[in-house]
């Protein structure tokens, strides 16, 4: 990368963002940055600045959803003229959110956002983060170059990533690009903080930090890989790729190459509370009828879609990941090697939720802001 290029960062401060940005300015001093974000996350924005010292820091109020971002004539010309660099996070994943939000978020504003990058005289490299789970509701091994192969999705947010992911590749012929595509992100494997309860991994926690005393069922026997990365390896991993030529016009699984079977996490977690997870299999539509009890229901709605991402035998094959991580130190640590921290990270959240009102909802991990 030019080292006296701008590096263009949609998604901040997000779930992942915030920490990629944090890393990036200890890793490159005088890094110069160009932050879009929305006009009313000002006060959230001025909060973060500061762990992002050392570094050349520009922040641009904008939209991805609208036409050139949001950005003025002169800001839109000006980030055409001297960015190098563009990555690309964000997104909406909040699966409550209005179908229509998270199209114009994931999938227009990734239209929108290959506009600027055509148009950037000087651009190295566009980093888009995807999902794992653009390949729906496909099961058996999952290929890095694999993308349209007839799956069905289960909610509005995979179709967007799928198609948003479409785009960028449509656009590879013109524009220097690499694809990453993590699993299910947790929290950081070295401190378990996580600042979002969303998707499969807090179902399992719900199982056994919630007041509940009944335990939910897992489908098919929880055979199906529980693909889980910790954010601090997810962060590491698309630094280093960032910096190899070889991964321009590739597709990264960032994922971990000898994931668990659900059954086996939960059974840790289990375990370490003291508690038994049911001997039988239950099968998908029972568990989900389980979940809409009045007593279930308010809790499980935000992870009625965790179940049918559980119920997937997917195995994503990381040949790219592994081929270009070789030699780096980056790896991905196994989940029993931080689920302890994990488990006492949620716990506290817990135990402060308990002592007070609930907080609202946090960020998703490649968000704009909490709805969009």
């Amino acid at each position: 990368m030019a080292s006296d290029g701008l590096v263009f960062v949609t998604g901040w401060p997000g779930f992942i963002g915030r920490r990629l940005l944090r890393r990036m300015a200890e890793q490159r001093p005088g890094l110069r940055l160009a932050l879009l974000v929305r006009a009313d996350r000002a006060a959230r924005v001025q909060a973060e600045l500061p762990a992002l010292a050392g570094a050349d820091v520009r922040v641009l109020e904008g939209d991805v959803t609208r036409m050139h971002l949001g950005l003025s004539g002169p800001e839109f010309k000006r980030v055409t003229r001297e960015a190098t660099e563009i990555w690309h996070l964000a997104a909406v994943d909040d699966l409550s959110a209005e179908s229509r939000r998270i199209r114009s978020v994931n999938l227009d504003g990734t239209r929108n956002l290959l506009e600027l990058a055509r148009a950037c005289g000087r651009l190295a490299r566009l980093h888009h983060f995807s999902t794992a789970a653009v390949s729906g509701d496909r099961e058996g091994v999952i290929l890095e170059d694999e993308l349209e192969m007839d799956q069905g999705f289960g909610n509005a947010y995979e179709r967007s990533k799928f198609e948003a992911e479409r785009l960028v590749r449509a656009a590879q012929g013109e524009i220097p690009a690499t694809v990453y595509r993590p699993s299910i992100v947790v929290g950081d494997s070295r401190t378990g903080e996580i600042d979002r309860f969303q998707g499969p991994y807090p179902l399992a926690i719900l199982l056994v930090a919630s007041p509940l005393a009944v335990p939910l069922p897992l489908p098919r026997k929880g055979i199906a890989p529980l693909n889980a990365v910790p954010v601090d390896f997810v962060v590491e991993a698309a630094l280093a790729i960032s910096r190899m030529p070889a991964a321009v016009g590739r597709t990264v699984h960032l994922v971990d190459p000898a994931p668990l079977s659900v059954r086996r996490v939960y059974e840790l977690i289990a375990t370490r509370s003291g508690k038994n997870l049911p001997p039988v299999s239950v099968p998908h539509r029972a568990v989900e009828a389980l979940l809409g009890l009045p007593l279930l229901e308010k809790l499980a709605r935000p992870q009625r879609a965790a179940i049918q991402l559980l119920n997937r035998i997917a195995v994503y094959n990381p040949r790219n990941m592994l081929e270009l991580l070789a030699g780096t130190g980056v790896l991905c640590p196994p989940i029993t090697s931080y689920l302890d921290r994990l488990i006492d990270y949620v716990r506290t959240q817990y135990a402060r939720q308990a002592r007070g009102p609930a907080p609202e909802a946090t960020d998703d991990p490649l968000d704009a802001d909490p709805t969009s």
